[in-house]
């Protein structure tokens, strides 16, 4: 590449432009018109939504078979909505039990000595030692694990993390 200008002879034109084109013009190329619409009944404020329509052989034969129940009165809805609650918490019991074992053994480490101490942390250690057989206690020492490798990084040049465990 050099800074030195071409000098060609060719002169500056626009595009050159053909006058025969080879496309027809458009209006050769589409098709006829269609004829108008004959006159019909169409009515103006129908909706098609006000038609009757057939309903399913097997629904009529289900709401016949099996009739919708009453709405519930206050007594049933309460009724519903504490069963409701009770399945909540005694599923998040289990679902704590299970992945959470960890913690009725710390809590009762935690505890001054005594009988319900004692009891506590010998079941805790024998139900942790049952679901650490099927590493339902991994997710929970990954997490552990983690946690200290986040809280045990230093930046370069500061002193290192003191051990706490």
């Amino acid at each position: 590449m050099t800074d030195e200008r071409d000098d060609n002879d060719f002169p500056l034109q626009p595009f050159p432009t053909r006058a025969d084109s080879p496309f027809p013009p458009l209006a050769e190329s589409l098709p006829p018109p269609r004829p108008a619409d004959p006159p019909s009944d169409w009515i103006q404020n129908a909706d098609a939504h006000d038609l009757p329509t057939r309903e399913n052989t097997l629904v009529a034969l289900g709401r016949f078979a099996f009739p919708p129940a009453p709405p519930l009165d206050d007594e049933g809805v309460a009724a519903r909505d504490r069963r409701w609650g009770s399945r909540t918490i005694l599923v998040t019991a289990a679902f704590l039990l299970v992945f959470n074992a960890v913690s009725p053994l710390n809590w009762s480490r935690q505890q001054a000595p005594g009988w319900v101490q004692e009891t506590v942390q010998s079941l805790s250690e024998v139900w942790v030692a049952q679901l650490a057989v099927f590493g339902v206690d991994m997710p929970r020492q990954g997490l552990r694990q983690t946690w200290k490798t986040a809280r045990d990084a230093r930046f370069i040049g500061q002193d290192p993390a003191p051990t706490a465990d």
